[in-house]
């Protein structure tokens, strides 16, 4: 069991998360990461409230569609109240514009739904980091540094022959698939020859975005499934 000296030195997080199967996996993956500490959830916006009236918070992992408000009406509203806890949104809204409004509320970083356990430990580790950082700065490279710690990495280079508009219809047609996806699949979905979508399959599978599986019940050698990987 963690210290309560330990447990003074967590950054305390709040999950606000309307589905409770979700808010449940995201205490989780809170909890598995070192130096936080999930300290309560809610499903509403008036249960957040509640909560952060009652328990001292850090950070808050707040999905921004709960039943009652939307999550940066409920951020404006817990500043104008005097609450200083900054925001990791959590949505599957991809309006840019949502993204610049939340800059001014506190939102320092956005998570895009589904992501893994991976996505978020990344996002809370930069916290961390940022969160760190006090006292004052001795010049403009450490309030860079500061401000670098919350932007995620670019993305990685993909493998020479793989296209980025490629990989992403690949990557629609297999999460889009509840039961999986053949190579021979992927490629008359998307429109590319089997040994090409065999290639960006087994990317994603080293990428920890998909699986693969034997598929049974064909004649002969049965063919590798693949399915994709909501979490980890």
């Amino acid at each position: 069991m963690t210290s309560d000296t330990t447990r003074q030195q967590d950054i305390r997080v709040l999950v606000v998360e309307d589905d409770p199967v979700a808010a449940d996996a995201h205490v989780l993956y809170v909890g598995r990461v070192p130096g936080f500490v999930a300290v309560g959830k809610a499903h509403t916006g008036a249960e957040a409230r509640r909560a952060l009236d009652r328990t001292p918070v850090d950070l808050l992992l707040l999905d921004l569609h709960l039943p009652d408000v939307h999550g940066l009406q409920l951020a404006r509203s817990l500043r104008a109240a005097g609450h200083h806890a900054d925001v990791i949104a959590v949505t599957s809204a991809r309006d840019l514009a949502v993204v610049r409004e939340g800059v001014s509320l506190g939102v320092v970083q956005y998570v895009l739904k589904p992501f893994t356990f991976a996505t978020l430990r990344d996002r809370l580790v930069r916290y961390s980091e940022f969160h760190a950082a006090v006292g004052e700065a001795s010049g403009q490279d450490e309030v860079d540094r500061a401000l670098a710690a919350l932007r995620a990495p670019g993305p990685a280079a993909l493998p020479k022959g793989l296209s980025a508009p490629t990989l992403e219809r690949v990557t629609v047609a297999l999460r889009d698939s509840a039961e999986g996806l053949t190579a021979a699949g992927v490629a008359e979905t998307v429109g590319i020859s089997r040994i090409t979508a065999r290639r960006y399959l087994e990317h994603l599978v080293d990428a920890g975005r998909a699986a693969r599986r034997p598929q049974y019940g064909t004649v002969g050698r049965p063919e590798l499934q693949y399915r994709w990987v909501t979490g980890q």
